[in-house]
């Protein structure tokens, strides 16, 4: 095992420096470079592999000891896993809005009428309703995530949210690619590490948050010491092993398997639950990585290992997604 985590840290060393034909990736890691960033890699749209990062085949293994009881390991073998490219960072706006652009389509949530939205509870409301943090607002999409007239002006390199499965895979498939399986999403987010400080809480040694998920008390007191009160742009934090950028925290990411096993109620709150009876929820489907809005309070679930069932026609503001290039 010893010599098969010494070839992961060296591949993982190499696979951030360049893509298929040699086209750099865009260096993020910094409040800085994250906010230089426009949101589309270099070339994009010519690059087949453009912001993608080719991750090595090996094992890995599959679930937690230390989490909830749905993340148990599937098997107590190492999973073997094939070699794949996935995008370095979450899907940002400036590239939704470029499919968009070249398609002309139009996502389930502005199709539907709206989305579910998170916003800071009054301690009223808090005890008039469950999940009071959630609402649906008619007219929140991917362009007016606040409802109508908010925008995403300035916005194009924070992660694209409210879409849905098919919207996420719609976007994918225009780019040859397909969304990931948890096993490849989750072996991408280890990056070759194993052990159980992959379910501690995202700081350095400093004591300094390294991923976008909520510090303070949830859902009513957000400290933002990792420096974003909601979303932050794709590629603030440093990446993990291999060059994979906000795999934990920022958005929920989209995969294309449905929802199996055991479910853990404590959860971040079902959103189906606020929609209403005028939307039947569709196949739950697995969500991967924890969002800005998981806390040590609520949720725990900023980690590798960390799973969630989301209805898959159901937009929200807090799932976004990555695509991956499966070698031949």
């Amino acid at each position: 095992m010893a010599g098969l985590l010494a070839w992961y840290t060296a591949a993982a060393h190499k696979a951030p420096l360049d893509s298929a034909r040699g086209v750099p990736l865009p260096v993020l890691g910094s409040e800085q470079a994250c906010e230089a960033y426009r949101g589309l890699p270099p070339g994009w749209r010519q690059d087949a592999h453009a912001g993608m990062v080719a991750l090595p085949a090996g094992r890995f293994q599959f679930g937690s000891t230390q989490g909830y009881p749905d993340e148990r390991p599937a098997s107590a073998a190492p999973v073997r896993m094939a070699g794949f490219w996935i995008d370095q960072t979450e899907v940002t706006v400036a590239q939704f809005a470029a499919f968009v652009a070249a398609t002309g389509y139009v996502t389930e949530a502005e199709r539907q009428g709206g989305g579910v939205v998170f916003s800071v509870p009054t301690p009223e409301q808090l005890q008039q309703r469950p999940l009071a943090w959630w609402q649906f607002v008619a007219g929140a999409d991917w362009r007016h995530p606040g409802g109508p007239g908010s925008d995403q002006a300035g916005r194009d390199a924070l992660p694209v949210s409210f879409v849905t499965q098919a919207d996420a895979l719609a976007y994918a498939h225009w780019l040859g690619r397909d969304l990931p399986t948890e096993a490849e999403w989750e072996y991408a987010a280890k990056a070759g590490q194993q052990g159980d400080t992959l379910d501690d809480a995202p700081r350095d040694a400093t004591g300094k948050p390294t991923a976008n998920y909520w510090q303070g008390s949830f859902p009513i007191l957000n400290l933002h010491e990792d420096g974003h009160e909601g979303l932050a742009p794709v590629g603030c934090y440093p990446a993990n092993a291999w060059g994979l950028h906000d795999t934990i925290g920022n958005v929920w990411e989209w995969t294309r398997d449905a929802y199996s096993g055991p479910h853990q109620p404590h959860m971040n709150g079902d959103t189906a639950a606020v929609v209403g009876a005028q939307h039947t929820p569709a196949q739950p489907m697995v969500i991967k990585g924890g969002s800005f809005l998981c806390a040590p309070d609520f949720c725990v679930r900023y980690r590798a290992s960390a799973r969630e069932s989301q209805e898959a026609d159901l937009a929200t503001a807090h799932i976004g997604f990555r695509t991956v290039l499966r070698t031949p």
